[in-house]
């Protein structure tokens, strides 16, 4: 989201100097432990940040510093809203805002990382502008109508094709869905996930709180075409969530020390001080840890989301 993107552009020193934390050096090692956990039992295994794409670089000048060890620890970038959906549905996203965060991809993808862009239509004119702006930029798209993700477009498949998918540099697109509220049951779900063309399928990891298995994802790994393709899980790490199996019902009223307060924009979610080792306990660090559920359940890689978080604290100071 680009809402909070444009009021700070620099390393935030001066705000650093008051807690002694530097909240974005902060999320970068946060990716950077992620990644090399999982790439520790997996060394193709796929890590892909969404939006805070600030953290790619030192600072905001014409002479960009690249974060060249978070560059190194991640695939990809991931970015929302680029040509559509900011501030809403439908809407082009304002010049200004578009041409910052393509100073960012592009120095993503100059450094070799794919950038993999969701912009927010439902009409089908502006869905395949948001496809040709993206492809002239070198970046893979997916046009969502609508901002729940909860939808398999209507819209042909964009730069359909019968090849095997097996790294993230073949894809030619990307199914975005997370939101399963429309599907009765979890075979509905996955037969019509394995129905698609898509070189690339973004999903949760969790049906109605429980998880899909190793052959469930394997299923979803062969196109409807016969290609084969990748299949990489959803999961948050800039914010907890009540929904999540790692949710315990005394935090509603009894907030743990890394909980801070709940999104306003999103029932149910809470942000958190990311940071703070017992939230990296249940996202990574042991065996019933978020991200070892994602490489049991057989995913290719992990579309980690709230990566802008720091943009949270460095507004309070």
């Amino acid at each position: 989201m680009l809402c909070c993107l444009l009021f700070s552009c620099g390393e935030y020193e001066a705000q650093e100097s008051n807690k002694n934390i530097d909240y974005r050096q902060e999320m970068r090692e946060f990716v950077i432990e992620i990644s090399e956990t999982a790439k520790a039992e997996d060394p193709n295994f796929i890590v892909i940040p969404q939006n805070g794409v600030q953290l790619l670089a030192r600072d905001c000048s014409s002479q960009q510093i690249p974060a060249l060890e978070y560059l190194n620890a991640i695939n990809a970038v991931a970015q929302e809203d680029l040509f559509y959906g900011y501030p809403k549905l439908n809407k082009i996203t304002p010049k200004a805002d578009n041409t910052y965060l393509r100073k960012y991809l592009d120095l993503a993808k100059d450094k070799g990382k794919q950038v993999l862009v969701t912009d927010y239509s439902s009409n089908f004119k502006l869905m395949k502008k948001s496809y040709r702006l993206n492809e002239e930029n070198n970046y893979i798209s997916f046009a969502a109508p609508s901002r729940k993700l909860d939808q398999i477009p209507a819209y042909p498949v964009f730069n359909e094709n019968n090849k095997d998918i097996t790294e993230l540099a073949e894809a030619k697109n990307f199914l975005y869905l997370l939101n399963y509220a429309e599907y009765s049951s979890r075979q509905d779900l996955l037969a019509e996930l394995a129905f698609t063309n898509y070189d690339l399928i973004v999903m949760d990891l969790f049906f109605r709180n429980q998880p899909f298995t190793a052959q469930d994802i394997k299923k979803l790994k062969k196109k409807k075409n016969g290609g084969e393709r990748l299949v990489i899980a959803y999961m948050s790490i800039g914010e907890a969530e009540d929904y999540r199996f790692y949710w315990e019902e005394r935090w509603s009223s009894e907030y743990p020390n890394w909980l801070v307060e709940e999104n306003p924009d999103w029932k149910g979610n809470f942000k958190v001080e990311y940071w703070n080792q017992d939230w990296k306990d249940l996202i990574y660090e042991n065996n019933n840890a978020y991200l070892s559920k994602i490489i049991n359940a057989g995913f290719d890689g992990v579309y980690l989301d709230i990566i802008d978080g720091y943009q949270y604290f460095e507004a309070q100071e």
